[in-house]
């Protein structure tokens, strides 16, 4: 199926031999240290910075672990692109078939206040998706892998989305000021799920069947969303804009527009139920 941004996603089968078991292994090492380093920070008050005009924290953790990742990684695949929340944006990522796409720590302002649910976020992204991913959330001892062909991971175990009943409750995480936008006879049934503060674990949820669904707002970037998106889909759920199409990565504008996330056999029904105000 096209992208958002009418390229194709690439096929398993069109990936030929490319070897990413070997970068799945790369990246989950990287991540696993990466996480070491933030969580030595962790309920430590590490200095805070403001960036994007003051909207967006930044703290010494982030910085710390985005060297770890970017130390090893680029060292070990120097002709892959790079793209990371907290690294000046270098446009020659796009002339790069294949690149890491990394938030070394999703969930900042958690992360400041003590919370659990932050995480390091990698991916392997080859012609605009990702094929290897991982997310590590040291504070919660959980990890999250997944491989283009392969199934989902979480510490080891596979995982699936939830196998939600008709018409049954559905458990989604979304900002309360987004459920209006569904229909009333999909609403009622709607369990609101409390905020999660990483958008790449609260997707991770959706994966191992702990949650539904989730609505994203407009503006999440590829580093949020990159890893989390393998993940899910290995787990039998999809992440798409709301007129259903996969995402794509690595384009000019990291930025996307608001989006679902949901089982597969869920995810229709949320889009076929969202009204014109949801999609304005």
């Amino acid at each position: 199926m096209p992208g958002s941004d009418g390229r194709e996603a690439p096929s398993s089968a069109a990936l030929g031999d490319f070897d990413w078991q070997a970068d799945l292994e790369l990246i989950t090492a990287a991540a696993r240290e990466a996480g070491r380093v933030a969580l030595s920070f962790f309920g430590q008050s590490p200095e805070v910075w403001w960036k994007n005009e003051g909207q967006s924290p930044v703290s010494a953790a982030d910085y710390a672990a985005n060297l770890s990742l970017e130390t090893v990684l680029r060292e070990a695949r120097p002709t892959y692109g790079w793209l990371s929340e907290e690294t000046d944006d270098d446009p020659s990522r796009l002339g790069r078939e294949t690149l890491f796409v990394i938030d070394p720590i999703d969930g900042t302002r958690a992360f400041i206040a003590g919370k659990d649910t932050w995480c390091v976020s990698v991916a392997v992204v080859h012609r605009g998706r990702p094929v290897a991913g991982i997310l590590v959330a040291p504070a919660l001892d959980e990890e999250f892998t997944a491989m283009l062909g392969g199934p989902a991971y979480r510490n080891g175990a596979v995982i699936r989305v939830s196998a939600t009943e008709s018409a049954g409750p559905l458990k989604v995480a979304c900002a309360q000021d987004m459920i209006v936008g569904f229909d009333p006879a999909i609403r009622k049934r709607i369990e609101r799920v409390e905020h999660v503060p990483s958008l790449a674990y609260r997707l991770a949820l959706v994966a191992d069947g702990r949650i539904d669904a989730t609505l994203v707002k407009r503006n999440s970037h590829d580093w949020d969303l990159a890893a989390a998106d393998l993940i899910l889909s290995c787990a039998g759920g999809s992440l798409t804009d709301l007129s259903g199409a996969p995402l794509m990565y690595n384009r000019q504008d990291v930025t996307h527009p608001v989006l679902v996330a949901a089982s597969s056999q869920v995810l229709p029904e949320l889009l076929g139920s969202l009204t014109p105000i949801a999609r304005s």
